[in-house]
């Protein structure tokens, strides 16, 4: 007689499901919320497409974000809280190249499924000769190597985000071709895509003549202002999505930059709403008296991770440090001088130089790398900026800087690596 085997133990196929649905729809989630003009390329848009439904409820319920997706690609309107925030944006652009990104756009609206690099740089020139651009200072001519070096950054822009998709050619002998003869790229147009681009409620050619905003605040909030309802319930709503539209996209919320209103609901919710956020998400609440941090372990929901490699991210880790020393110390809010933070480079680069690249190790360079820091420090909500000088914030105190470890060529990439500890948080 043959022995039975004994059956091993598995999960039921319902609750198997079930956990595939949810790693699913978290991994859908996160895609959008790094990538919220999501071309059909992006590993993550199947998922999105087969989550779409629940992605929509979620985002309209927690968020008051809307989601449209087709077979054409996805597009959350992600809109953020705070909208005078400068620390946002897209790397590297200032407001001409904003102006720009906004011509290409306006080129391709009217142009074919097929356009090339050359075509659209001529047509901006002539859209740039509008009386109204050039009585603001604004010109384009493509002659210099700076100007096609700015138009060949807006297309790859507008690759990254699959607003353009290139067919033949590279953008790169464009710059220095002076003719432009010799040097082109041909791109395939997505009007899906191109039509999301910008994420606003209404579209500035809805105004009316006299309803144009008089400044750039007012057109902001003109271009995202939605219908709130008028009533008890409308406003917990419209709190709630405020509350979640920064814990989801700001690095931090601290408790003080909240009204008396938001700040009392903030105190009263904050556990629930972390919660359902961080199952949601995947992430990790950090909550502190002063305030709530919705950490990624993984370190992937950022567009600048810390720690990370390279010489700017080793030098914004050591500013960091000596400004979380400064303020452990002080044990109130502190203010630093830009020039000390230089001074502080100046002394590390004695200690650290032969790990950086050439050009941070010459006299004068901890001015730069001053700069550089604080930048990156305070776009990750680590401090405020003020004429000459910086304050610390609480969550700085995160970051504690470990003893350097150098590691032989062919175990890493990086020359330089350190391990960075979470010290005792004062957030």
């Amino acid at each position: 007689m043959n022995a039975r085997l004994p059956r091993r133990a598995s999960r039921p196929v319902g609750q198997l499901q079930k956990t595939q649905q949810q790693d699913e729809f978290r991994r859908a989630l996160r895609g959008l919320l790094m990538r919220p003009l999501m071309a059909p390329s992006h590993a993550d848009f199947p998922a999105v497409r087969r989550q779409a439904e629940r992605l929509r409820e979620w985002f309209a319920r927690e968020t008051g974000w809307p989601l449209h997706v087709d077979r054409e690609g996805a597009r959350l309107f992600k809109r953020p809280a705070d909208l005078s925030d400068p620390s946002r944006g897209l790397p590297d652009y200032d407001r001409r190249r904003y102006v720009l990104l906004c011509l290409a756009c306006a080129v391709l609206e009217r142009a074919d499924p097929q356009i090339t690099l050359r075509l659209i740089g001529e047509r901006i020139v002539q859209q740039a000769a509008d009386p109204a651009l050039e009585e603001l200072g604004f010109g384009f001519s493509l002659r210099s190597a700076a100007e096609r070096r700015e138009l060949v950054a807006v297309c790859r822009t507008l690759l990254e985000h699959g607003v353009l998709e290139r067919v033949a050619g590279e953008e790169d002998n464009f710059v220095h071709d002076s003719d432009r003869q010799q040097s082109d790229a041909l791109y395939d147009v997505h009007r899906r895509l191109l039509a999301g681009l910008l994420a606003a409620v209404r579209g500035p050619s809805t105004w009316r003549a006299e309803e144009i905003p008089v400044d750039t605040d007012a057109r902001l909030h003109a271009l995202v202002a939605g219908f709130a309802v008028d009533s008890e319930q409308g406003r917990r709503d419209a709190m709630r999505h405020h509350l979640a539209r920064r814990l989801l996209d700001d690095p931090v919320l601290y408790v003080d930059t909240l009204d008396e209103e938001a700040r009392a609901y903030f105190i009263n919710q904050r556990g629930v709403l972390a919660g359902r956020l961080c199952e949601a998400a995947g992430l990790v609440a950090e909550q502190r008296a002063e305030g709530l941090a919705l950490a990624d372990e993984s370190g992937q929901l950022t567009d600048m991770a810390m720690p990370a490699e390279g010489t700017e991210a080793h030098v914004t880790l050591l500013v960091a440090e000596h400004l979380a020393q400064r303020l452990r110390q002080a044990r109130v809010p502190v203010r630093v001088e830009e020039s000390e933070i230089a001074l502080f480079l100046r002394d590390a680069a004695r200690r650290y130089g032969r790990y950086w690249r050439k050009s941070a190790r010459a006299p004068g360079a901890e001015r730069e790398l001053a700069g550089i820091a604080v930048e990156r420090l305070y776009r990750l909500g680590l401090l405020t900026r003020e004429p000459g000088g910086v304050r610390p914030l609480p969550a700085i105190a995160r970051f504690s800087l470990g003893q350097a470890e150098v590691r032989s060529a062919s175990a890493t990439t990086s020359l330089f690596a350190s391990d960075f500890l979470p010290s005792d948080p004062a957030v």
